[in-house]
């Protein structure tokens, strides 16, 4: 490909400039709104009313799989084909496609874990308009009713959801264009050939009368289109053939970039309506609040991954990722709908409350008004299929079940991943590294990870190191290990075209590389200049991709080397939107619009194999990406991209991971203190507070801001956020528990307050505060100056505890809690018991075999429940030999009791130090029984001002089983 014109040359490099020292906002003129989308202005311009497709009855199949049956554009005739399933676990998936589409459209791939497991769907009624089916042992029901084709979820005779009831399916056909020459000869004969046909039906009605339904049926359905020719039509008609001309359906100009489309118009798009659902959560990533808001009057919410830097905040802008899953949910039931779409996608959603104040909807039900409550939402995508899973919970905890059965659990990270990251761009070189490393020592503050941006490369090429400031990477890698620690290095996948390049030599030869429309390899601008994207999407790619991270070729690596996967929407600075064009060709002929919200998916599961597989498939990868779809939880982590030092930007962390849990990705985290911009002192500790409580904590800043290692901002500063970080590390133990959890069962580690409250109205709605798991209540302090908070503490009777005063709460209530610039409100709640390591040492590795405390937090009724999870931290041992501890702590009857899971075996050293019960009575003795008949009296110190019993030394191994008797 011929190297860009001056002009071109001077929009990137302007373009690069302005991400490198720009201090404004992002400029959304870069980015498409729906207007000027050219399929999403199309579909949105159609309106609620009778819908023109058709269920053609009479083609009904069912077998014990699926049932299958046509649907019928009664405009265009067009056939496509419903194939509807029921799943096991409460779900339901649909798929539409075109019947004989003019090549295979796209059915997304590698995102579903395996085929999921179907049960019998059983025809239990059906008649000339409606045909009505069961699953789940008669659980559900659905109902698809022919004539406007909709469909309909049931359970006993509660509503569930409703598919096309507002008559806004699209599904546009794959089509030919034609000259207008040859368009006058089809329209002549087309016109000749149902006049033909007329005559010939009109004989046949005058010969037969039709009894039977189903060939009645058909029959009208050559009728009408024997009626293509009525006057009365024929406006229609007219409007629908100039509709093959209208502007963006075989190509689409967005500035100066122009997308063909040779195969026209391909969107696709369906509505649901959820009668009872008010709140609807999830669609990520947009820096928004956690519910979702009505878009009518406004743009939909856009699933588009692009690279937009410094970002706005609270608006449905498309940002880096794309999860196309919804949550709806009422005091009654949670529900999900999952749309399978790789291609760029926008979500609308209307409410018939929406608007209304808490007054109005009180004046509603005092006044005996009996609307219903209803959220509508409609799914639009440019390209493939209809392809959506329905799940049906009914728990929010079932819903995460069903998700993360298709699309995978968040992988269980390696210990040292949940811990404390430092980061900027970029360290200058090897000696900034080693005294930035010293930093930590000598100002006590642990940490477990240093990072390297694009500028320790030997100009942009990833796998290689500048040879003048990173001559000796093994030197620097080893002495970070013999601290053990570890070091994460940047590959990013766009590669820059040199010929004394081998990365870029190999994929080039290789014939990996995107292709342009025309088939040449696809070149676009991004950080090393002109660079080539490798096609990720095709397996050689992925696997040869994996070898690269061996030791033998990735020069200068070391097993405490891990990766971070940026600008992978992908970001290519002069492509339309900054990425890339749409019709640009991957494996298989598939065009770049059908893939593009997977492409990062690809690149971050490729370098995970490839971590892998260095080690012999024995060590867990650690892999940072930016984009993201559904099913990256599998690989690795998330961040919220390129954010601001600004207190808003702080507070919109908090929703946006909150969102990504919700669709299955539990390890996210914010770039402490802001990427952009320098933050105040205040700022910056208020973030390190809030960070070390969020699953990934990594502090990163922008190459043009001063530096902001912790020790920076003054004695009392540093103190604060050396408190913070060694409070994330003496909670390792429970992080990593949490972590283990969501690994086997789906459950989020960060949980919005509604998840763990989920018949508390008020808590449908909150998103500055959140739980970690079921134990502890988080608030973080996201307001400068300010000297008291409100925290809502939920539950009916539930106790919470103050996990710095001790100090006692019962729910529910709204409590002013009094802070000062040192103090974060946590709260542990009553009933739980957690585990810590309160002897904090340089990094996480060197606390393993450290000893344990247990925080017993009695509820009302003096019980407490909770587990902790042990491995070696690192390797895939726990699942592969059954590496582990997986331990229980039951307190009931003033006994404290601790059993082991007997699958697991796993020697370790640690043993418990402490055991601190909060809301205790002062007992006269405390004792300590093992499994042997030893019996051995405990010292301990009560607090009767806050109710704290302290049992000192028990000094039994964590492995061991015991019972602790309080008398």
């Amino acid at each position: 490909m011929a190297a860009p014109q001056r002009s071109v040359r001077c929009i990137v490099l302007t373009w690069v400039a302005l991400h490198i020292t720009t201090t404004e906002a992002v400029d959304r003129s870069n980015f498409k709104t729906c207007e000027q989308s050219a399929f999403c202005k199309r579909q949105r311009n159609v309106k609620p009313e009778n819908s023109p497709y058709r269920a053609l009855l009479n083609s009904l199949d069912v077998t014990r799989e699926s049932v299958k049956l046509q649907l019928i554009n009664e405009v265009n005739k067009v056939p496509l084909l419903l194939e509807v399933y029921g799943l096991r676990g409460n779900m339901t998936r649909i798929k539409i496609n075109e019947l004989n589409p003019l090549q295979p459209r796209y059915e997304v791939r590698d995102v579903l874990v395996r085929e999921p497991p179907t049960v019998p769907l059983t025809v239990v009624g059906k008649d000339e308009d409606s045909v009505e089916l069961s699953f789940e042992n008669k659980l559900y029901k659905v109902i698809i009713t022919s004539k406007p084709f909709r469909m309909d979820i049931m359970t006993g005779n509660e509503l569930l959801l409703s598919i096309n009831s507002r008559g806004l399916m699209v599904f546009e056909h794959l089509r030919k264009r034609k000259d207008s020459y040859t368009e006058k000869i089809s329209n002549t004969v087309g016109s000749m050939w149902n006049k033909i046909k007329n005559v010939f039906i009109s004989e046949e009605k005058e010969e037969e009368n039709v009894e039977n339904q189903e060939v009645k049926g058909e029959s009208e359905a050559a009728d009408e289109e024997a009626q293509a020719e009525k006057p009365e039509d024929t406006n229609s008609q007219k409007e629908n053939e100039e509709k093959e001309d209208e502007a963006g359906m075989w190509e689409e100009t967005f500035k100066t970039h122009t997308d063909s489309k040779p195969n026209g118009p391909s969107s696709v798009g369906l509505d649901f309506s959820l009668p009872g659902f008010e709140h609807v959560y999830g669609i990520p990533e947009h820096a928004d609040n956690l519910k979702l808001k009505t878009t009518e009057g406004g743009d939909p919410y856009r699933l588009y991954n692009l690279d937009v830097f410094q970002y706005e905040i609270f608006n449905p802008m498309a940002l880096y990722g794309a999860v196309p899953l919804l949550l709806a949910h009422n005091l009654r039931r949670t529900l999900g709908i999952f749309w399978l779409n790789a291609a760029e996608t926008w979500v609308d959603i209307s409410s018939n409350t929406a608007g209304k104040t808490l007054f109005g909807k009180m004046l509603d039900y005092v006044q005996g008004a009996n609307e219903i409550p209803q959220t509508d939402v409609r799914w639009i995508s440019e390209s493939g299929i209809i392809d959506v899973f329905l799940l049906l919970g009914p728990s929010p905890f079932d819903v995460f079940k069903q998700y993360t059965s298709l699309t995978g659990t968040q992988a269980l990270p390696p210990l040292f991943a949940i811990s404390y990251h430092q980061c900027r761009w970029n360290y200058n070189d090897e000696d900034d590294v080693r005294t930035v490393d010293a930093g930590f020592d000598e100002h006590d503050i642990p940490y477990d990870v240093i990072w390297l941006d694009i500028e320790h490369t030997d100009g942009k090429r990833y796998f290689t190191w500048d040879p003048n400031k990173f001559p000796n990477p093994k030197e620097m890698l080893q002495n970070l290990a013999s601290k053990k620690r570890k070091m994460v290095s940047i590959v990013d996948p766009h590669i820059k075209i040199d010929s004394g390049y081998k990365i870029h030599t190999t994929i080039q030869s290789r014939n990996f590389y995107i292709k342009t429309k025309d088939g040449n390899d696809y070149e676009g601008w991004c950080w090393p200049g002109s660079a080539g994207y490798p096609d990720f999407t095709n397996p050689e790619m992925r696997s040869w991709w994996a070898s690269m991270f061996a030791y033998d070729q990735y020069e200068g690596s070391m097993d405490n080397l891990y990766t971070w996967n940026d600008m992978n929407e992908p970001s290519v600075f002069n492509g339309p939107e900054v990425t890339m064009h749409k019709d640009a060709v991957h494996m298989g002929g598939f065009e770049h619009r059908d893939v593009h919200n997977l492409y990062a998916l690809y690149v971050q599961m490729a370098t995970s194999d490839g971590q892998i597989q260095r080690s012999g498939g024995t060590e867990r990868p650690f892999v940072l990406t930016r984009g993201f779809f559904a099913g990256s939880q599998r690989y690795g982590a998330v961040w919220t991209g390129d954010n601001s030092a600004e207190w808003d930007h702080l507070k919109v962390s908090v929703p946006m991971c909150l969102s990504l849990a919700l669709a299955g990705i539990s390890f996210c985290g914010a770039d402490v203190g802001g990427f952009f911009k320098h933050p105040s002192p205040e700022l910056l500790v208020r973030w390190y507070q809030a960070g070390a409580y969020q699953p990934f904590f990594r502090a990163h800043a922008h190459l043009d801001t001063p530096r902001r290692e912790p020790w920076l901002f003054g004695d009392d500063n540093k103190l604060i956020i050396r408190t913070a970080i060694r409070e994330r590390y003496s909670l390792l133990p429970f992080w990593y528990t949490l972590f283990y959890h969501a690994y086997r069962t789906g459950e989020p580690v960060m949980r919005a307050m509604w998840v763990q409250f989920p018949d508390d109205m008020n808590t449908f709605s909150l998103d500055d505060q959140y739980m970690l798991g079921d134990a502890l209540l988080v608030r973080p302090v996201m307001e400068p100056s300010v000297r008291g908070i409100q925290v809502y503490l939920p539950g009916k009777g539930q106790v919470w505890y103050n996990v710095h005063s001790h100090q006692r709460h019962t729910g529910p209530q709204n409590l002013y809690e009094p802070v000062t610039i040192g103090t974060i409100p946590v709260y542990q709640r009553g009933g739980t018991v957690i585990a810590r390591k309160e002897r904090v040492r340089r990094s996480s590795s060197c606390m393993q075999d450290d000893p344990y405390t247990l925080y017993v937090a009695l509820n009302g009724q003096n019980t407490a429940q909770g587990d902790l999870f042990i491995d070696d931290g690192h390797t895939f041992n726990f699942e592969k030999k059954n590496e582990y501890i997986y331990k229980k702590f039951n307190f009931v009857n003033n006994s404290l009791t601790s059993s082991t899971d007997p699958v697991g075996h796993y020697k370790t050293a640690a043993w418990i130090e402490r055991i601190v019960i909060l809301g205790a009575r002062k007992p006269a003795t405390v004792t300590i029984k093992l499994p042997d008949g030893t019996e051995s009296n405990l010292n301990f110190e009560y607090n009767t001002e806050t109710s704290v019993l302290t049992i000192r030394k028990p000094a039994v191994n964590i492995a061991a089983e015991w019972s602790l008797y309080i008398r």
